[in-house]
């Protein structure tokens, strides 16, 4: 049992980055088969069609993925850091991601649909860590639920393309300057911000 659990693991692993390399639009399962050096069959057991499989691929990297943001945020104490490792990562997770992947992603609304959910669960993340930053004294008096909206609106435009149209930055720059812009935001500097009056 453990050796067919291995072997899923290292055939979604496979999955993962032959999608994140050239996308997956322009592949058939018998592209893909031969591609990974395995049967049709094989594929029909961890999915029953292309559609299904990209979804299954798509929730493997996103999964493996949040995972390695976590971890990136607990090796920080500091509420700062750790918004800022937390953005930072998903820019670096998303950046093994091409073009090809990111516009594909975009196209397929099973896939789509699990970066979306991402996205939102990210969003919150990002919200309860300023919450507890500004309520530890650590983040200035800002109005948490609006940094957070502001932020969410900001990777919900990440993952709909809409910044990398209106910038050029792919989604992993575009997390890291969200990361910049944030963390500069909210951190207590003990002056106060220049008034917009």
């Amino acid at each position: 049992m453990a050796r067919v659990t291995a072997r899923r693991v290292q055939l979604f692993d496979q999955l993962v980055a032959l999608f994140l390399d050239e996308g997956f639009a322009h592949l058939t399962l018998d592209e893909i088969a031969a591609r990974l050096h395995c049967s049709k069959s094989t594929l029909y057991t961890v999915a029953a069609g292309k559609d299904d499989l990209v979804r299954a691929v798509t929730v493997h990297f996103f999964r493996t993925a949040t995972d390695a943001v976590e971890d990136a945020v607990a090796a920080h104490a500091d509420p700062l850091q750790q918004v800022s490792a937390y953005l930072e990562a998903v820019g670096d997770q998303l950046s093994a991601a091409s073009h090809q992947f990111m516009e594909d992603l975009a196209a397929s609304t099973s896939a789509r649909q699990v970066y979306e959910k991402n996205t939102s669960i990210a969003a919150s993340r990002v919200r309860e860590m300023i919450v507890r930053g500004v309520e530890a004294g650590v983040f200035r008096e800002v109005h948490a639920s609006f940094v957070a909206d502001a932020a969410s609106s900001t990777m919900v435009r990440i993952q709909q393309r809409d910044v990398y149209k209106a910038t050029g930055l792919d989604d992993a720059q575009a997390y890291r300057e969200l990361a910049a812009l944030i963390t500069t935001g909210i951190a207590a500097t003990g002056a106060p911000l220049p008034s917009t009056t």
